[in-house]
Order: structure tokens, then C-alpha cells, then sequence
């Protein structure tokens, strides 16, 4: 009798503890009412904080507008995403463009043939 009244309670136990796990996961998954909120959308748009950033950087070179990397030349600028390839044009200027591809130089390989009118 003793058993059954301990294997019960055990029994029990698991269920509550699963159930609070659970409970616990998505309050974490969906916010909960607390912690960090998504950023609103379609807010605004504010330069101040990049204007910021801007007069505190220190560059006695050429300052990127776009990454704020202090380069000797503007077209030593880097990308500002990771997803985009750099290809210089020539005369010192150069674009990024998305990569083309899963091979090294693709992107510059379809910049060659949209220039030829190829692409």
C-alpha cells in the first residue's frame, strides 16, 4: 500500500515538473510579458545615433560613410554586409554587389558579363 501511495506521488511529481518545464519554455519562446521587447516596426527613420557615431569616429584618412572604416582611398571602403563581394572598377572606384555564388570571384565573373551585355 505504502508503494503504490510513493510510486503515485512520484508519478505526480514527474507530471508537475513536466508540465512547469513546459510552461517555462514558452513563456520563454513568446516573451512572457517581460525581458527584451522586439524593436517596433515601421518607426521613423533617426540619423541622430549615426550622426553620433560619426563625430565621435577619429580617421585621419578617408572615413567610409557606409561601415565608418577609416581607408586610405574611398574605394578601399569595405562591404557593409557579409553577404556582398567587393569589385573594383578601375579609376579608384569600386561596388559591392551580393555574391554570386558558392565559388570565390562569381560575383565579379557576372559584373564582367553584365558589362559585356551578357547578362
Amino acid at each position: 500500500m505504502l508503494t503504490n501511495m510513493v510510486r503515485s506521488l512520484a508519478a505526480l511529481l514527474l507530471l508537475i515538473s513536466v508540465a512547469h518545464a513546459q510552461f517555462q519554455f514558452f513563456e520563454q519562446m513568446f516573451g512572457g510579458g517581460q525581458g527584451q521587447q522586439a524593436p517596433e516596426k515601421n518607426v521613423p527613420s533617426d540619423s541622430s545615433r549615426y550622426q553620433s557615431m560619426w563625430k565621435d569616429s577619429r580617421c585621419d584618412r578617408y572615413l567610409c560613410p557606409e561601415t565608418l572604416a577609416c581607408v586610405h582611398f574611398p574605394h578601399h571602403c569595405p562591404c557593409p554586409f557579409t553577404v556582398e563581394e567587393k569589385f573594383e572598377l578601375g579609376e579608384g572606384s569600386a561596388i559591392c554587389v551580393s555574391k554570386g555564388g558558392y565559388r570565390p570571384g562569381e560575383a565579379a565573373r557576372k559584373v564582367e558579363l553584365a558589362r559585356k551585355g551578357l547578362l
